[in-house]
């Protein structure tokens, strides 16, 4: 799932592309990913592109009266094309063409469809952009504040905590991962912590993902992929050696996801449960 980082370098890339050329062609060619109906799709057909942004993982097609609010879910990407092709499979969500016949494709792999669009008048007529956190990198958001949403959460296991977009914007599993090794921290461990804890993580958050924004910076779609699993310190690693011990990274298996920790660093040496395997009657 593309996070934060990779989509503050996606609407960088798109930005690059598409201000200045109006849309010439909206394909929605997967049916559930459009969200809405008022205004219509094909109201965009002719306004110009004035900026990309992006919301937590939401990205933004500025069209100045409307919007085109995209967000990826778990299994969707883009690609661009310099000759946007009309040939049709199961994959392809949508199409935005332009005016020079360039454009960018929307796709999803697997059977659960979760990429959504919606055109809007306003970003925040999306109801999960309104209800979104702050956005981690904002100087607004401040370690005071941090300690605000960690306390609010009491006894919730930080991982959940990051991965909330209602209380942190844009933080998803891979990212949260990497933050709490970064910190040295439990995944399990409560929310309300220590002040010291509490600036030991947010330093962590801020720095995470700041170098992330700085490794991605300049790349285009195609490359976004490849350079956030190649930065990736433990998450995705299970097996393999943690870069600052020399431990084993070991992982926690859920029903639809995984994490990844180093025990040495974060857990005072001892191996969390895999709550899958536990069932099992298997320990590692």
């Amino acid at each position: 799932m593309p996070e934060m980082p990779e989509v503050h370098a996606l609407a960088d890339d798109l930005a690059e592309r598409m201000v200045g050329h109006a849309i010439a062609r909206f394909d929605v060619l997967t049916f559930s990913a459009l969200k809405t109906f008022d205004p219509p799709a094909t109201a965009v057909i002719g306004l110009e592109v004035r900026d990309v942004t992006h919301f937590g993982k939401f990205l933004d097609v500025d069209l100045g009266d409307l919007h085109v609010v995209v967000h990826l879910a778990k299994a969707g990407w883009m690609r661009w094309y310099d000759v946007l092709p009309t040939a049709r499979n199961r994959v392809i969500a949508a199409r935005i063409g332009l005016d020079d016949g360039s454009g960018v494709q929307l796709t999803e792999a697997g059977t659960k469809k979760s990429l959504s669009i919606s055109v809007v008048r306003n970003p925040l007529d999306v109801e999960r952009v309104a209800t979104l956190g702050p956005d981690p990198l904002d100087d607004a958001f401040t370690v005071e504040r941090f300690a605000e949403v960690l306390a609010a959460a009491g006894k919730a296991q930080i991982k959940g905590v990051l991965r909330d977009q209602a209380r942190i914007a844009g933080i998803g599993n891979a990212y949260s991962d990497e933050i709490l090794h970064a910190a040295k921290m439990s995944p399990f461990k409560p929310a309300a912590m220590p002040p010291e804890d509490v600036e030991r993580l947010y330093d962590a958050m801020r720095t995470t993902l700041a170098d992330a924004i700085r490794r991605s910076q300049g790349l285009h779609m195609a490359d976004l992929k490849g350079e956030k699993k190649a930065g990736m310190r433990v998450h995705g690693r299970t097996g393999e050696a943690c870069p600052v011990c020399g431990d084993t990274i070991r992982q926690v298996r859920f029903a639809d996801n995984s994490l990844q920790y180093c025990p040495t660093c974060q857990t005072g040496g001892k191996p969390l449960a895999d709550r899958a395997l536990s069932r099992l009657g298997i320990t590692l």
